[in-house]
């Protein structure tokens, strides 16, 4: 039966990243700099088509339809999500669960920011990812689960205590995250928010996931491993 299994799981793997807690799942090597292009690909299509917008209205008349430069920037980065989803999908055989998630998001969002023309709802779009994610990560601490193992399970592993401690971290950041988003949305210009979005938000979540680097390390198996062998010698 086990066989069975296998041999479908080859012919259909899975469409989400497996449980990283399933012993079934394998370590694969995902380029960094292709995850980094697929998940914040559509982040600069929408930055740049909102600095841009008259520009890409002149040249393709077509994106008029759309309205103002929010407008067509939300309408591209909508179609920058799909085509960043399938490209995952195509040369990764997988969907990570937060940029899903967050294409989900921007679609929904995106579709009654064009459809009602009012930019109220791109806008808050980061906050509800982030609340949501926020939301998750801490539930499942509540229940005994550490979910972040889903999203970094691929780039190191933690022992059990690392993974609680990881994810009640990002659990508030993402919080943090949100509310930031409010404030910034809710106070300053259409153009403000848009460059806080990309270049406020990334280096703010670099910072914070390099600070993160000690407990990563203390909790690491793979370090723990080679102590061990290193001691047994």
């Amino acid at each position: 039966m086990d066989k069975i299994m296998r041999q479908k799981e080859v012919m259909n793997p899975p469409i989400l990243e497996r449980d990283p807690s399933d012993p079934r799942k394998k370590k694969e090597s995902v380029n960094p700099l292709l995850k980094l292009v697929l998940e914040l690909g559509p982040l600069m299509v929408f930055f740049f088509a909102n600095a841009r917008g008259a520009w890409l209205v002149q040249k393709f008349p077509v994106l008029a339809e759309f309205g103002g430069p929010i407008f067509v920037a939300t309408g591209l980065f909508m179609a920058a999500t799909a085509i960043a989803l399938i490209a995952s999908w195509l040369l990764l055989r997988t969907l990570p669960i937060m940029p899903m998630v967050s294409g989900v998001v921007v679609f929904i969002f995106g579709a009654l920011t064009l459809y009602l023309q009012d930019d109220v709802f791109i806008k808050m779009k980061p906050t509800i990812v982030n609340t949501l994610f926020g939301g998750v990560l801490l539930g499942g601490l509540y229940f005994g689960r550490s979910l972040l193992g889903y999203v970094f399970d691929s780039a190191f592993r933690l022992d059990a205590e690392g993974w609680r401690k990881l994810t009640f971290r990002w659990g508030l950041f993402f919080l943090f995250l949100a509310l930031a988003n409010e404030v910034v949305w809710r106070n300053f210009s259409t153009d403000f928010w848009v460059t806080f979005k990309v270049w406020g938000i990334m280096p703010i979540t670099l910072l914070f996931t390099f600070s993160q680097m000690p407990l990563i390390l203390h909790h690491s198996i793979e370090d723990k491993t080679e102590k061990v062998e290193e001691a047994g010698k």
